[in-house]
C-alpha cells in the first residue's frame, strides 16, 4: 500500500509511505487476517481493541483477573508492568495458552526490561544516548533491548520517547527525552527505532502531538500546551514524519490540553477526533497502530468516567485502548454504540484488522510460548554489558577545558583531592580515581574547615552525585551545595563532574572559576567509573550536549579530548576476548589455594590497553585473617630488574649516555682493573656474561655457632656505625656496602661462556645509577617513572610509605633474619643493600606494576609523556645472543626457545616480561597487545615451597588467556 505524501512547512517530505503492518508475504497475511476475523464475533472484535496491565510481582489472585478478561471478552493484549522476568514468562504462557486469538504483548521498556522488571538489563536514558555521536550505537541499543523483549515474548515496547524536552522543568519527561533539539531526537528516535524494528519488534512513537514542553504530569493531571499550529507542527511534530517515513509501527497519544489543535476547553487529545484522525492519520498518512496512553491516568481518568472515556478514544481514531479502568463496561458501551449506528462495521474493522496485520507481523500466526529455560542468563549476558560500557564512554561530555586542564597530566606534579557533593554515592567514582593517582576523599562538615583541608592539595575533582533510581530522581544543587562549590572552586583548580540529570547546572550562577567541567548524565557505577577513566585520559572524550545549559553551553557543546595512553577498564568482549573462557582462570587459582601453593595473589590482564580482568584471590597469610585487596602490595622479588633498574638504562641509552655496548670498566671506574672491565651492558642483560648466579653474602655475616646474625655485621638498634636497616631490629655495618661490592668484583668468571642468570649485573647497574645521578635508586625511579606514571602503590622499602597492614609478608626467615619478613625485602643481598637493589626490593601492587608494562607495550608513552623512543625499546627487546640458544633479551626475559622456559610456549617471540622468586610474574606482548601480571607470596610461610613452580601455574594461566582470544 504506497500513500502520497505533502510537502509541509519543516520541508520535511513523505514521498513514499509503505504501510507499516504489512509483511513481504502480504497475501499470506490478508489470508490469515481475513479467516481470523470473519470467524470472530462481534464481541470478540471489539474485545481485540483492549490492551489491559498486569503485574507480574502481584499475588495470584490478582493475576488471574486477566485470564477472565480473556475468557469473557476476549482481550486483544497485555501490557505487562512491575515483576520478574521468569514471573512474566509463565504468565505469558499462560495468558496465550487461554487466548483464542493470540495476544499482543507490551511492555514500555524505554532504558531496557529494567524499567519494569527486577534481574534485568536497564542500558542509560534517552538524556544520556543523546549524547552519543554515533548512531550505530544507539540503533544497537534498540536491537538490544528489542532482543530482550522477543526472549519474554513481548510484541511491542513502548518507546522511543520522541518528545522534545524544551522545558527544563517537565517533570515527567526529562531525562526520558533524547535532548531539545528536533533534528538530535529526530536522528536518535529513528536509529532506536530502526534497531527495535530490525528485531522484529513493534516500535511505539511517543507521546503524540509532544510532551517535551510540559510543566505539569499527564500522570497526576492534563498538561496544557499552547503552542500555535505552526510551532507545533515545526517542532513537536518533526520527529514524527521523519519517523513515519521510516516505517514507524505504532504511535501512543498523549492525554495534553493542545487549544490550537482542540478547541474544545481541557479535552484532552487522547479523545481528540482533530488531533488522532485528522492530525495523525490523515495529515502525517499514518496507517499504523494508534494507542492511547493508559488511559487510568488523571490526564484523561478525570475528564470522563469509565466506559465513557474509552468510547470517546475509539471515536477519536484509536486502535488500541490502553488500561481501561473497566474492561467489561467500556466493551459494553462500544458494542452499544456499534448496534446505535456510532460506530460502523467499516470503523471497527479498520482498527480490528490492524491490531490482527500487526499480530501477524510479529509472528503470533505460528505463536510458541516462551521458553522458561535460562532466562535469567540469556538476559544478563555480558554482551549487554559491553554495550552499556560503550555507550556510556561516548557519551560523557567535557562541557569545559579552559587551559586544556583536561585529561590530568603531570601526576607527578599533582597533589589531588576529591569532593563529594549530592546525596548518593559517588564511592565507584573514587575508587577508580585511585586506580590513576593517589586522590584523597576530602571531608568536612564546615566551609571553614573544607577550604583548610583542600589548601593542601593543587587539583580538586568535585563529585555531585544524585540518584539513579530512575530519571525522575532529584536532580538540583542544594543552596548550601551551591556556595561551598563556588568556594572551592574560587580558591582551588577544580573539576565538577556531575553525576545527575544535565539540567543541574541551570542552577549555577556561574561556571567562570572552574577549570573543567564533566558532564555524566547519570550516577550509575558504570558511568562514575568511566568518568573516572576519561579524567586521566583512558580514552578520547567524544559526547555534546543533547540540551541547552544557558548562553555558555548550548546543545552540542562538548570539548574532544585525545587519549593519553593510560589503561582503562573494561571487559573481555570490548576487546575480542572471551569472558567465559577466562573465567577458567578462577579454578586453578582455587586449585593453588587448596593445595597451598600460595595463601593469595592478585591476577591483572589486560588487552588493547583496556583492563579486562581483575582480581585478587586468598589471603595475605593461611591463617586466613586478612583477604588480598586491590590495594594491597607485593615484594616484587626480581621484577624490579624490569620495573626499577632497565627503564632508567634505557632512558639513560636514549639520551644516549650509555650504549648496550658500554662496558663495566667505563660505567664504573673502580672495576677497570678487575675481570669483569670489557663486560657489556648487552652481555651482561643477556645473561651471556660468565658472571655468577648470585653470592649469598649473608652466608658469612651468621655466627658460626648459632648461625643467627653475627654482631660483628648487626646490631639490635640503628647507630652512625650500623645503619643499614635490614630489618625492624636489625641494623648492618655502615661499611659492609662497599665489602659486598669488593666480593662482585673480586669474584671468579665462569670458565664456560653460556647462557646463566645472574643477580650481579644489577647490583653494578644500580651503583653506576646512583653515582651518575647522585641520588638513590629509590628516589630516582620514582621521580623519573613511578610518579609521572600515577605508579603510587609502587615503590622501595614500602614501611615508609605504606601502612603495614596493606603488604603482604613473604617469608618466616629462619636462616637469615630468624623473623617474618612483613615490609621489608625478602632478598638478603638487597636487604644487606638496606632493601634497595637494583634486583630485588620493589613492592607494588598488580595495577602498578600493568601501567609500567603498558607504558613499554605503548613504546615508551603513557599519560602523555614520552618515556624514551620506541626504537631504543625495541633494542632491548631483542635476543641478541638467539644463535647462542640464549633467549633473554637486554634486561627482559623472552620466551623460550625450545620446549623448556618461562611462558606457556603459545606467545610471540616479540613478548618480553620476567618473573620473580617470590611467586610473581608479569608479561607483555606487543603482537597481542596483552599484559599478564600475576602477584603472590608463594614463599610464605617458607620459600622452599615450589609448588606453584613445579604446578607452571603462572604459565597454565598464561595459556588460558591466549585461548581466550576471539579475535
Amino acid at each position: 500500500m504506497v500513500i502520497q505524501g505533502v510537502q509541509d512547512s519543516t520541508s520535511l517530505q513523505v514521498d513514499q509511505y509503505i504501510h507499516p503492518l504489512v509483511v513481504a508475504d502480504e497475501l499470506e497475511q490478508k489470508q490469515w487476517v481475513d479467516s481470523v476475523y470473519n470467524t470472530m464475533t462481534l464481541k470478540e472484535k471489539v474485545g481485540q481493541l483492549f490492551m489491559v496491565d498486569v503485574f507480574s510481582s502481584k499475588p495470584k489472585k490478582e493475576t488471574d483477573k486477566i485470564k477472565q478478561l480473556i475468557k469473557e471478552y476476549h482481550i486483544g493484549g497485555v501490557i505487562f508492568s512491575k515483576g520478574g522476568p521468569v514471573r512474566q514468562a509463565k504468565l505469558n504462557n499462560e495468558y496465550q495458552e487461554l487466548s483464542e486469538i493470540p495476544l499482543l504483548m507490551a511492555m514500555d521498556a524505554e532504558w531496557g526490561l529494567a524499567m519494569r522488571l527486577d534481574s534485568t538489563r536497564a542500558f542509560p536514558w534517552n538524556m544520556t544516548l543523546g549524547a552519543i555521536q554515533d548512531d550505530k550505537l544507539i540503533e544497537e541499543t534498540g536491537r538490544q533491548i528489542a532482543r530482550h523483549c522477543k526472549r519474554l515474548g513481548v510484541h511491542i515496547n513502548f518507546a522511543p520517547v520522541v518528545d522534545i524536552n524544551t522545558n527544563p522543568k517537565n517533570p515527567i519527561i526529562g531525562n526520558r527525552s533524547f535532548g531539545e533539539d528536533r533534528d538530535l531526537v529526530t536522528q536518535k528516535a529513528a536509529a532506536f527505532m530502526k534497531g527495535m524494528q530490525k528485531e522484529g519488534v513493534l516500535a511505539s512513537a511517543k507521546h503524540f502531538p509532544g510532551h517535551g514542553d510540559t510543566d505539569s504530569d499527564s500522570h497526576k493531571t492534563l498538561p496544557t500546551i499552547n503552542f500555535d499550529k505552526e510551532r507545533i507542527d515545526s517542532v513537536e511534530l518533526y520527529p514524527y514524519k521523519k519517523l513515519i517515513n521510516d516505517g514507524l509501527s505504532s504511535v501512543m497519544v498523549a492525554h495534553l490540553n493542545i487549544p490550537s489543535l482542540e478547541p474544545r476547553s481541557n479535552y484532552p487529545s487522547s479523545i481528540s477526533k482533530n488531533v488522532v484522525t485528522d492530525l495523525l492519520k490523515e495529515h502525517l498518512h499514518f496507517n499504523g497502530l494508534i494507542f492511547t496512553d493508559a488511559l487510568n491516568m488523571k490526564g484523561a481518568s478525570d475528564f470522563s468516567s469509565p466506559g465513557d472515556i474509552d468510547l470517546a478514544a475509539f471515536l477519536a481514531g484509536n486502535d488500541v485502548l490502553l488500561i481501561s479502568e473497566d474492561v467489561p463496561l467500556a466493551s459494553q458501551k462500544i458494542v452499544s454504540a456499534y448496534y446505535s449506528g456510532l460506530i460502523t462495521e467499516e470503523r471497527l474493522a479498520h482498527s480490528v484488522r490492524k491490531i490482527l496485520m500487526a499480530k501477524y507481523k510479529v509472528g503470533l500466526n505460528k505463536y510458541k510460548p516462551v521458553d522458561l529455560s535460562f532466562i535469567y542468563e540469556e538476559l544478563n549476558s555480558v554482551k549487554n554489558d559491553v554495550l552499556h560500557h560503550e555507550l556510556v564512554e561516548n557519551s560523557l561530555t567535557i562541557v569545559k577545558n579552559d587551559r586544556a586542564t583536561l585529561p590530568i597530566k603531570n601526576l607527578d606534579l599533582k597533589k589531588i583531592a576529591y569532593v563529594s557533593l549530592g546525596d548518593d554515592s559517588g564511592d565507584a567514582f573514587f575508587q577508580e580515581l585511585n586506580k590513576y593517582a593517589q586522590v584523597d576523599h576530602v571531608k568536612a562538615t564546615q566551609l571553614g574547615e573544607m577550604i583548610e583541608k583542600l589548601g593542601e592539595y593543587n587539583y580538586v575533582i568535585v563529585g555531585f552525585h544524585k540518584s539513579n533510581a530512575n530519571p525522575w530522581k532529584d536532580y538540583k544543587f542544594k543552596n548550601k551545595e551551591l556556595v561551598w562549590l563556588y568556594e572551592i572552586a574560587r580558591l582551588n583548580t577544580t573539576v565538577l563532574s556531575i553525576f545527575a540529570r544535565p539540567y543541574a547546572m541551570l542552577d549555577m550562577l556561574t561556571t567562570t572559576n572552574f577549570e573543567g567541567v564533566l558532564m555524566g548524565y547519570q550516577n550509575s557505577e558504570i558511568a562514575q567509573e568511566k568518568a573516572a577513566q576519561l579524567l586521566f585520559g583512558a580514552f578520547e572524550s567524544k559526547g555534546k550536549l543533547p540540551v541547552s545549559l544557558g548562553e555558555d553551553f548550548p546543545v552540542g557543546t562538548g570539548h574532544e579530548t585525545r587519549s593519553l595512553k593510560r589503561l582503562s577498564y573494561g571487559l573481555p568482549e570490548s576487546v575480542g576476548m572471551n569472558s567465559f573462557r577466562l573465567s577458567r582462570i578462577d579454578s586453578v587459582v582455587q586449585r593453588t589455594l587448596k593445595e597451598k601453593m600460595a595463601p593469595g595473589l592478585q591476577l591483572i590482564v589486560a588487552r588493547k590497553g583496556k583492563v579486562i580482568f581483575n582480581k585478587n584471590y586468598g589471603y595475605h597469610t593461611y591463617s586466613k585473617l586478612k583477604k588480598v585487596k586491590g590495594s594491597d602490595i607485593y615484594d616484587l622479588a626480581s621484577l624490579t630488574k624490569i620495573l626499577a633498574t632497565l627503564p632508567l638504562i634505557i632512558e639513560l641509552k636514549d639520551k644516549g649516555v650509555i650504549s648496550l655496548d658500554s662496558k663495566i670498566g667505563r660505567l664504573l671506574p673502580s672495576f677497570e682493573d678487575s675481570n669483569k672491565k670489557d663486560i657489556t651492558i648487552r652481555s651482561m642483560l643477556s645473561h651471556y656474561a660468565r658472571l655468577r648466579a648470585w653470592i649469598p653474602f649473608y652466608l658469612k655475616t651468621l655466627d658460626s655457632v648459632t648461625q643467627k646474625p653475627d654482631k660483628k655485621y648487626y646490631r639490635n638498634s640503628y647507630s652512625d656505625e650500623f645503619n643499614i636497616k635490614v630489618t625492624n631490629n636489625l641494623y648492618f655495618r655502615s661499611d659492609m656496602k662497599d665489602s659486598l661490592m669488593l666480593r662482585i668484583k673480586d669474584s671468579e668468571l665462569r670458565k664456560r661462556l653460556s647462557y646463566k642468570y645472574s643477580d650481579l649485573p644489577y647490583y653494578l647497574l644500580k651503583s653506576y645509577l646512583e653515582d651518575h645521578y647522585g641520588n638513590t635508586l629509590n628516589k630516582l625511579t620514582q621521580q623519573h617513572f613511578y610518579k609521572p606514571l600515577g605508579a603510587n602503590n609502587t615503590s622501595y622499602l614500602p614501611l615508609t610509605k605504606f601502612k603495614k597492614r596493606r603488604i603482604v609478608p613473604t617469608e618466616n626467615d629462619q636462616a637469615f633474619r630468624k623473623e617474618v619478613i612483613h615490609g621489608y625485602v625478602h632478598d638478603q643481598g638487597a636487604a644487606m643493600f638496606g632493601g634497595i637493589g637494583g634486583h630485588a626490593g620493589l613492592f607494588a601492587n598488580a595495577n602498578d606494576v600493568a601501567k609500567i608494562m603498558q607504558m613499554y607495550l605503548n613504546g615508551g608513552y603513557y599519560g602523555g609523556k614520552q618515556y624514551f623512543k620506541s626504537q631504543t625499546l625495541e633494542e632491548f627487546n631483542t635476543c641478541h645472543y638467539c644463535h647462542k640458544k640464549v633467549r633473554r633479551g637486554v634486561g627482559f626475559d623472552k620466551p623460550q626457545l625450545g620446549e623448556v622456559g618461562p611462558t606457556c610456549g603459545c606467545i610471540s617471540m616479540t613478548s618480553f616480561g620476567h618473573s620473580g622468586f617470590t611467586g610473581t610474574f608479569t608479561w607483555a606482548d606487543p603482537e597481542e597487545e596483552i599484559v599478564y601480571v600475576f602477584l603472590s607470596n608463594r614463599t610464605f610461610p617458607d620459600s622452599n615451597n615450589r609448588k606453584l613452580i613445579s604446578n607452571d601455574i603462572r604459565s597454565e594461566i598464561q595459556r588460558i588467556i591466549y585461548e581466550a582470544i576471539d579475535y
